[in-house]
């Protein structure tokens, strides 16, 4: 005969649900599964399709043979396409958080302009043509314009509201230099063509060499940041009754967008929305909890810019669609989205 169990008993006995840490944990999981699948299908399509045994070989032999050839081409492409996608989506993240707008991104304190601009004076005035020699001049444009923009936001004073003031006043005066050199030479015009729709095509083990060490400085001065940068998120009075230093955490947020953003942008060019998509998505699962925000913009903003790659290689074959204009062509109606559910959820 069979005797039912008091309620107490059954729930005692009955699994526990899953916590929503674990179930974050489970995704981020997942991210890194989709991540290898999008970094080997990036090695695998391109204006020539590889079938598996060819890329397999190409990865662990090397014959010298067409497809092994090809195979190397690609694992540098994609190799950067991890990094400066890693690098766009993280200083994305942290610039939404120093700025307290889900709508940011590393475009908004003009960073990306102080590089355009940096490696137009390259070639016009220095005659500077190889990728080797923008990634420098790139780099410190957008160092100097991030130490501009944290000058003229106040420095110690500095707010969200005046930063972004500060980077969209100097992006407009950039842009403008940036199209007055390039209207008036010819040369720097064909040359910077290439350059600023924003590619991975050009990808090469040197390059990846150069930007890596400021890509692993700026990842871990990022990551490092999720719990100060959540208490500045709360407001500056919930952030200081919470023991944070406020100008440090502003000062380190803005070093550490500007390397990651700085070197992404030296090495492929001005890349826009991945920084404002991927961050602003993740949010809405993982909560407003940087130390999660973080680590899913950093494992998923390389699958945005990977996936943009490789569909604009399939669909200009064969030829390409520089992934700077595919990005472009997918954040636009995405920004407006945002935009619309943001004003939506204000009324």
């Amino acid at each position: 005969m069979l005797v039912d169990s008091p309620p107490e008993q059954r729930a005692e006995t009955a699994p526990a649900p899953p916590t929503r840490r674990a179930i974050r944990a489970f995704g981020l999981l997942v991210s890194v599964g989709v991540l290898l699948l999008v970094a080997l299908a990036s090695i695998a399509i391109g204006a020539k399709a590889l079938s598996p045994a060819e890329v397999w070989h190409g990865l662990f032999h090397d014959s010298g043979t067409y497809a092994d050839v090809v195979v190397g081409d690609r694992i540098s492409r994609t190799a950067l396409g991890l990094l400066a996608g890693a690098a766009l989506g993280l200083s994305g993240a942290v610039l939404q958080a120093l700025t307290r707008n889900p709508l940011a991104d590393p475009g908004l304190l003009g960073i990306n302009a102080g590089a355009s601009a940096a490696v137009v004076t390259a070639i016009t005035y220095f005659g500077v043509t190889s990728l080797t020699g923008y990634v420098w001049f790139a780099f410190l444009g957008a160092a100097a314009v991030g130490a501009l923009v944290w000058f003229l936001g106040g420095s110690r004073g500095a707010t969200p509201v005046r930063l972004a003031l500060a980077g969209t006043a100097i992006s407009a005066a950039l842009y403008g230099y940036l199209q007055a050199v390039m209207i008036m030479d010819d040369a720097a015009l064909g040359k910077m063509r290439f350059w600023t729709v924003g590619s991975l095509a050009s990808a090469t083990d040197a390059t990846i060499e150069q930007v890596a060490p400021f890509l692993a400085v700026g990842t871990v001065l990022a990551l490092a940041l999720a719990r100060p940068l959540n208490a500045v998120a709360m407001g500056d009075d919930t952030a200081r009754a919470l023991g944070a230093n406020l100008n440090r955490t502003r000062a380190l947020s803005m070093a550490a967008a500007t390397v990651l953003c700085g070197a992404a942008t030296a090495a492929c060019g001005p890349i826009v929305f991945v920084g404002l998509m991927v961050p602003h998505a993740v949010r809405s699962f993982t909560g407003p909890d940087l130390r999660w925000i973080l680590p899913y913009a950093t494992v998923l903003s390389p699958v945005l810019l990977l996936g943009a790659d490789v569909l604009g290689r399939m669909v200009a074959r064969p030829a390409e669609l520089q992934v700077g204009i595919v990005t472009a062509v997918l954040g636009g109606p995405v920004f407006i989205l945002l935009v619309r559910r943001r004003r939506t959820a204000q009324l």
